[in-house]
């Protein structure tokens, strides 16, 4: 009876010992976590900042909404890029202003929203107003636009979207634009890399002091900008291609010219960037057939009624096919690699949360933490870890602003 009692005891205490063990390891984690400025630098919340029903200042949940002010609190994220972002369709006039209002719309409404709720969050523009923020208590909302066809062939929009505080460009997105082609448009090479007005609108950020990011574009145009730009750019929401072998990924040749320009990969947690899917599954073939829909020509024309109806589609996908996501571990396996090929002075974090990013462990803002623990369990120091989450891109930010001749 009195072994039996001393072996429950001893249980007793291992386990209150364990207990106390891993809450000092969560403690150590978060210490090393909050003394790191934090920046994830893409997310496609702007777009949900348009709908009614939509409270960016209350705590949503996971997968329908991935980032709200009090999510970002909880995670440590010190700041954020909200992406105006506007899809890519047929270059007429019509289609181009239409891009061109709707980008300004969500501008106009990040300014609004961080106005309204000013004790939680305030519109960055330099790169120095994170530390000033930060520790008001407050998140910074910088902003920045994915997709340049909002600009058109108008070069002085270039200016006018600076001055509204886009620090930004995502050249182009899923299809080829004015600026240059994308590494998706299933029609292949329109510029054979930058257009002629491309390299203009290079040249104009590069003058104004705005990043250049070079997510999304093809090859070509990938080295057209390096060869061309002044300064640094950066890759907003890239993944690693030798891991995942999407061509919206960065091979390692880009990767090593990317960092020899002086840039930085931040890589993104959407789930087919980060590994290859697997093809044979129905769910598989279920999103190929919603993708064609959503980048179809009948996609504009649609009422506001059936577009809802195509988005529940996609949003149900997860109740009647769920899928497989990769993990944090996953994520991290990208951040190693560039470390090992180039050095971990040019990696960083952009989720592409609202716009398809999310993971198994890693849902949304709140949970970012995870991220900085699998980093410390592979015995990344702190000072490695606060280059990642935001050392590295703002660094950068910095320079690309030094070289400005506005």
């Amino acid at each position: 009876m009195k072994k039996s009692v001393f072996v429950a005891l001893t249980l007793v205490v291992l386990l209150v010992h364990s207990l106390a063990k891993g809450e000092s390891y969560d403690k150590k984690v978060m210490n090393i976590h909050n003394k790191a400025i934090t920046v994830d630098t893409h997310c496609d919340t702007p777009m949900a900042l348009l709908e009614d029903d939509f409270n960016v200042a209350a705590r949503n949940k996971a997968p329908e909404s991935r980032v709200d002010f009090p999510r970002m609190k909880e995670g440590g994220l010190d700041a954020i890029f909200f992406a105006a972002f506007t899809g890519q369709r047929e270059r007429t006039p019509e289609n181009i202003q239409k891009a061109y209002e709707t980008a300004n719309q969500m501008i106009e409404k990040t300014y609004e929203e961080c106005k309204k709720n000013s004790e939680m969050a305030e519109v960055a523009t330099e790169p120095d107003d994170v530390n000033r923020i930060a520790a008001e208590g407050k998140r910074a909302i910088y902003i920045g636009m994915e997709n340049g066809f909002p600009i058109g062939t108008e070069l002085s929009r270039v200016e006018e979207f600076y001055k509204k505080g886009v620090r930004y460009i995502t050249l182009c997105h899923s299809a080829n634009n004015d600026i240059c082609d994308s590494s998706a448009d299933k029609k292949g090479a329109e510029h054979n890399g930058l257009s002629a007005f491309g390299k203009e609108v290079v040249k104009e950020m590069n003058r104004l002091g705005m990043m250049i990011d070079v997510s999304h574009i093809s090859d070509q145009s990938f080295y057209d900008v390096l060869g061309l730009s002044s300064a640094p750019v950066i890759a907003s929401h890239s993944s690693v291609r030798a891991i995942a072998h999407h061509p919206r990924n960065l091979s390692d040749d880009m990767i090593k010219a990317l960092a020899k320009k002086g840039g930085v990969i931040q890589i993104c947690m959407l789930d087919d960037y980060i590994k290859d899917p697997d093809t044979t599954t129905v769910r598989f073939q279920k999103e190929n057939e919603l993708r064609k829909v959503f980048s179809s020509k009948d996609w504009e024309t649609m009422s506001d009624d059936d577009k809802a109806k195509i988005r529940a589609e996609w949003r149900n996908l997860d109740k009647n096919y769920p899928k497989e996501l990769p993990t944090v571990a996953d994520f991290v396996d990208h951040i190693d690699y560039v470390k090992k090929l180039v050095g971990i002075d040019f990696v960083g974090i952009g989720s592409d949360f609202d716009g398809g990013g999310g993971i198994k462990d890693c849902a949304d803002v709140s949970e970012f933490p995870r991220i900085t623990r699998e980093m410390m369990a592979r015995g990344y120091t702190s000072e490695e870890i606060a280059k990642v989450w935001g050392g590295n891109f703002f660094r950068v930010f910095n320079v690309i602003e030094e070289k400005a001749t506005k």
